[in-house]
């Protein structure tokens, strides 16, 4: 074995792949792929590349995550999410790799009043989350080393999402209506890429115990809970450096005012104390989450 291991990353470019770079620089021998290098809508492609590579850990962070427009494109949606999973488990298995793949809260129907555990009952209401739930049961299946994250409104300060969203709503807007009855915890990318550097190099290096002992689905999510609309108006309210000297009102407003071609859960909060009690990780709290994020975020980066 290397000192440092050998890590393919998917989705190199995205907001959670840019942050696994940063956590793991140094620590790994990198091997970033994205869509222009990797197609995960091709089977053969990954094989081959996961053969070239003969990497230590697969990170997979690559999916199909427009909730909307996978109602009509189904297909498209279950070759990247349920089958290249499916297709990554075979492969690391038969060289003996650790893979880490991520889930979502997507995977539950929302109706439980309290914190979700990894083994509730799954009733995905769309078909991002039943293409996302194929795929855990696909790594599950081929069995190996794996690691499933499951993770909940993934945010940070690279790529598009809410956070970017708002912030240029912000801007254009006096007032913005955002949905007030579903509740979870925004997770940035970077409290998700240092605990997948610290639970993958920790295996790696024997910390952890066998790595097979420690197959699973395990939820990762920044702590406390909020709504979509509680989350705007904390984004607000923390960086009005970036808003051009303007403060938007913002009106909590209903799903059912705001429809969707995808149904989305109430609730998604996901109990993380799986994740505690086997790695002793915790992120941080989706408040102190968002602070370092902001943080990290130039005015510039707003206006591209």
């Amino acid at each position: 074995m290397s000192l440092r291991p050998r890590i393919l990353v998917t989705g190199a470019r995205g907001q959670l792949g840019r942050e696994l770079l940063r956590a793991f620089d140094g620590r790994a021998q990198l091997i970033p792929c994205d869509r222009s290098t990797l197609d995960q809508s091709l089977p053969t492609q990954i094989r081959e590349r996961v053969r070239e590579v003969v990497p230590d850990i697969v990170i997979n962070t690559a999916a199909y995550t427009a909730v909307d427009r996978a109602e009509s494109e189904p297909d498209l949606a279950r070759a990247i999410n349920a089958q290249a999973p499916a297709i990554f488990a075979e492969e690391a298995k038969r060289i003996g790799a650790l893979l880490v793949h991520y889930s979502t809260d997507y995977v539950f129907d929302g109706s439980k009043p309290g914190a979700w555990l990894e083994d509730d009952p799954t009733g995905p209401l769309n078909v991002y989350g039943a293409t996302k739930l194929a795929g855990e049961e696909a790594v599950r299946s081929v069995g190996g080393r794996y690691l499933i994250f499951r993770t909940s409104w993934v945010y940070g300060p690279h790529g598009k999402n809410f956070l970017f969203t708002m912030l240029r709503q912000g801007r254009e807007r006096d007032s913005l209506s955002v949905v007030d009855d579903q509740v979870g915890a925004p997770t940035s990318s970077i409290e998700i890429a240092d605990a997948t550097c610290t639970i993958a190099l920790g295996l790696f290096e024997g910390r952890f115990g066998n790595a097979s002992d420690s197959s699973g689905v395990y939820n990762m999510t920044c702590t406390g809970a909020v709504s979509w609309c509680g989350f705007a108006r904390a984004i607000f309210s923390r960086a009005p450096q970036l808003l051009s000297g303007k403060m938007p009102t913002v009106n909590a407003i209903s799903t059912a005012q705001y429809p969707t071609p995808a149904r989305r859960p109430l609730n998604s909060v996901l109990s993380n104390e799986k994740l505690a009690a086997r790695f002793g990780v915790r992120l941080a709290s989706w408040e102190a989450a968002l602070d370092a994020v902001l943080a990290a975020v130039s005015s510039t980066q707003i206006s591209s």
